[in-house]
């Protein structure tokens, strides 16, 4: 292939060790090396100008790379022209094997976007169906092109174009240990399969194709095997086909034909062939066009041709924020670099390579040349433009009292007045001082250690405790002001042999809900359920349920929840999806969260600021109706193997807490612009960091300090304006397993065997 480009680089001549003539045609110049072998221009006696590719030595020496090549070619030089660049020649059998292949005039999608900054939504439209379209014909001539990514894409005039067919896809090149941050940015695109060894096949290529899509929409390539996409930056027409494609399951991803007729079944009217591109795009394909016409293109000399191979894109605003030194961790010796990109696009010019070059501050933290750039070494000085690194110290804190229990709590919840100990033997009261009150809930006795099993909502506990008996679990509200019942409904759901094992009662509105699993014990991949009941009677409202339901967040306010679960069985690159408690628990938009493991337990996303937070490799902030992206936080460049912990958000919802390993970042709702970053002492984590299942909430807030508690046991209180910790507690005898904790009001009540401590959050 060749395209033309505005960015006046040269068809490289050839050298003195190159052919001059393949076959049939005198070759003009050599257009770059890829896996398999070198792309040149060759024009035949009657003038036709042609892509060639010479098959490098030791792939064309291989039996099985030889005959997957006669069959890849048999099967293209039958394809129709439609969004295709056919091989319309080629010698498979001589001792050095071509491939040459329809010249097709325009940009590469990457050249494409990197001009064009942001793709609309009619060109995204016609890209896909295009794509899809060329796939289709490739799928049903029994093959799979297997190498399908931006540099493979051409835009031109009347459509997008598929190239880079006939010769069988290379892995070993972007693979290997020494590969380049270019070369594993386009394994991004490869299917988890092949990347685990596997043939390229037309499920493989189908995510290729979404990873090209999330490419055109956002400018951004993926950073490696397996990496995040950000799928909220489609338009909602191609969001939920998109993400699609990009499940780790190869069955679960749609057929081109099926995301064809996807499309079709959509009402949306065509977009004219010559009205694709936006008109400044137009104009640049347009420009190409004119040099492939004049003769002096094609005579060797000076003319702005290359290859589709250019690293250009979209130029973005990007934070740079050096976490603990610049050590690629979470889980061991700290440290990470996390970026943010806004939804919208600026003209900051960044290195070649898409990311800005990068010096040494005097602390010796790598810091960003360029634009919104920060130092991991600053002061905390109001009046800095970076924000503030604190290195966490505080002296013991001094319990407001402790008092001792008859049994051993399994969970503990608070509001402002009462604290609440729930255990198999007994349901206890206490007041803000610590002295008993009430009596017994009517609920039964309570044997899970799920915190998040009961919950306080306007002076009114909700409870889902364990009977004992074949009636299973009951959901009862309790008035926190008189310890009186309020109303008390069955809160099981069994049927045969199905186990309903809840994990989370939450309430929004005037409505409390029930999630958790039901399985069998013999299945492998549980079914997830929410269960709404009226908060004023306990009357069931609606139930839903799903293998796609695992784990549910349930906002405050608003009409719509936020499911996680897995793609596959025990996977880790799960997808969340919008669930809309207006209708019945009916399904909205999806995406994947690669890396995310989203199980059983206390929901492992947020809630914050009308968004919804959630990710690992990234932390994402989307719209709830539409899933449409309002900001993220990823790792930098240099560092992009950060792995981020739970997000979780303040009272007011106008900060989101992220920890990071050793770190825990406070990041505005508004916009994802980081407040401040609090860091622990070496070789210590944050709880919350880690990929735990979610059951106790490992970091908290009041109105005005985040409480955390890290690996070693230590809960910590963090001032939530500077974060700075004010006090540390740590109890020697508290079991292996560490302590319960739990916010109510300003304080905090922490439960250690039998004894139950109060401490105030603002006294050390």
């Amino acid at each position: 292939m060749l395209h033309a480009n505005r960015g006046g680089d040269e068809l490289e001549r050839l050298g003195a060790d190159e052919p001059e003539q393949i076959g049939p045609y005198t070759l003009l110049g050599r257009l770059g090396s890829g896996g398999a072998g070198t792309d040149y221009v060759g024009r035949s006696a009657s003038g036709l100008i042609v892509s060639v590719k010479l098959i490098r030595p030791d792939p064309a020496e291989d039996s099985g790379f030889r005959q997957r090549l006669r069959d890849e070619v048999a099967a293209a030089r039958g394809l129709p022209d439609t969004f295709v660049a056919r091989v319309v020649d080629a010698d498979v059998e001589g001792p050095v094997p071509w491939v040459a292949s329809t010249l097709i005039p325009g940009l590469s999608l990457r050249q494409a976007v990197g001009t064009q900054q942001h793709l609309p939504e009619s060109t995204l439209r016609v890209l896909a169906e295009g794509l899809a379209g060329a796939l289709a014909a490739v799928h049903e001539a029994g093959v799979a092109h297997g190498s399908l990514q931006p540099d493979n894409v051409v835009v031109a005039e009347s459509g997008p174009y598929v190239v880079g067919l006939g010769v069988p896809r290379l892995l070993e090149p972007l693979l290997s240990e020494g590969a380049t941050r270019a070369s594993v940015g386009l394994a991004g695109y490869i299917a988890p399969e092949q990347v685990s060894g596997q043939a390229g096949t037309a499920a493989g290529d189908m995510f290729s194709l979404g990873a090209t899509l999330v490419f055109a929409a956002s400018g951004r390539d993926p950073l490696g095997p397996g990496s995040g996409f950000n799928v909220a930056a489609l338009p909602p027409s191609l969001r939920e086909v998109v993400a699609g494609c990009l499940y780790d399951e190869s069955q679960a991803r749609p057929t081109a034909r099926q995301l064809l007729d996807y499309l079709g079944r959509q009402g949306v009217p065509p977009v004219p062939a010559n009205a694709w591109l936006p008109l400044p795009l137009a104009q640049e394909v347009a420009a190409a066009n004119r040099q492939w016409a004049s003769p002096a293109a094609f005579t060797g000399g000076s003319t702005a041709l290359v290859p589709g191979t250019g690293r250009g894109g979209i130029s973005r605003r990007t934070l740079i924020i050096g976490l603990a030194g610049g050590a690629v961790a979470v889980g061991g010796v700290a440290a990470a670099v996390a970026g943010l990109s806004g939804g919208s696009p600026t003209s900051a010019p960044t290195a070649k390579g898409g990311s800005a070059p990068t010096s040494t501050s005097p602390g010796g933290s790598p810091k960003a040349s360029g634009p919104a750039t920060v130092s991991p070494s600053v002061s905390s000085s109001p009046s800095s433009s970076e924000p503030p690194r604190i290195e966490l110290a505080a002296p013991e804190a001094v319990p407001a009292w402790s008092v001792v229990v008859e049994a051993k709590p399994t969970a503990v919840v608070a509001s402002d007045k009462v604290i609440v100990l729930l255990s198999e033997k007994a349901t206890t009261f206490l007041d803000s001082a610590g002295k008993s009150t009430y009596s017994p809930l009517p609920v039964g006795q309570f044997s899970s250690s799920y915190n998040s099993l009961a919950t306080f909502a306007d002076g009114v506990l909700y409870i889902l405790g364990d009977t004992g008996s074949k009636s299973g679990y009951q959901l009862g509200a309790v008035d926190g002001g008189t310890g009186k019942s309020k109303w008390v409904v069955n809160g099981n759901d069994t049927e045969g042999d199905i186990r309903n094992d809840p994990s989370y009662v939450a309430v929004s509105g005037s409505v409390v809900y029930v999630c958790g699993i039901k399985s069998s014990g013999m299945d492998s991949l549980a079914s997830g359920y929410i269960w709404a009941f009226d908060m004023s009677t306990g009357r069931n409202l609606w139930r839903t349920t799903g293998t796609d339901i695992a784990n549910v967040l349930i906002p405050p306010s608003g009409r719509y929840l936020l499911a996680g679960a897995p793609t596959e069985v025990d996977g880790r690159n799960n997808q969340v999806q919008m669930i809309d408690a207006q209708n019945q628990g009916a399904r909205g938009w999806k995406m994947p969260v690669p890396h995310a493991l989203y199980q059983q337990g206390r929901p492992m996303t947020a809630f914050a600021g009308g968004l919804f937070i959630f990710g690992d490799e990234q932390i994402l902030a989307v719209d709830p109706a539409t899933g449409k992206e309002a900001w993220h936080l990823s790792g930098g460049p240099e560092q992009p193997d950060v792995r981020f912990g739970f997000p979780t958000p303040s009272l007011d919802g106008k900060t989101v807490y992220i920890p990071v390993g050793e770190d825990l970042v406070a990041t505005n709702t508004a916009d994802g612009s980081v407040k401040w970053i609090a860091h622990l002492p070496p070789l210590t984590n944050f709880k919350a960091s880690l990929a735990f299942s979610g059951v106790s909430a490992d970091l908290q807030c009041s109105s005005d300090t985040v409480f955390a508690t890290d690996v070693k046991g230590t809960l910590w209180a963090i001032d939530a304006a500077t974060g700075r910790a004010r006090w540390t507690y740590s109890d020697p005898g508290q079991p292996a397993v560490g302590f319960l904790w739990t916010v109510g009001g300003d304080h905090v009540y922490i439960s250690s065997n039998l004894t139950v401590t109060a401490i105030p959050a603002h006294k050390p």
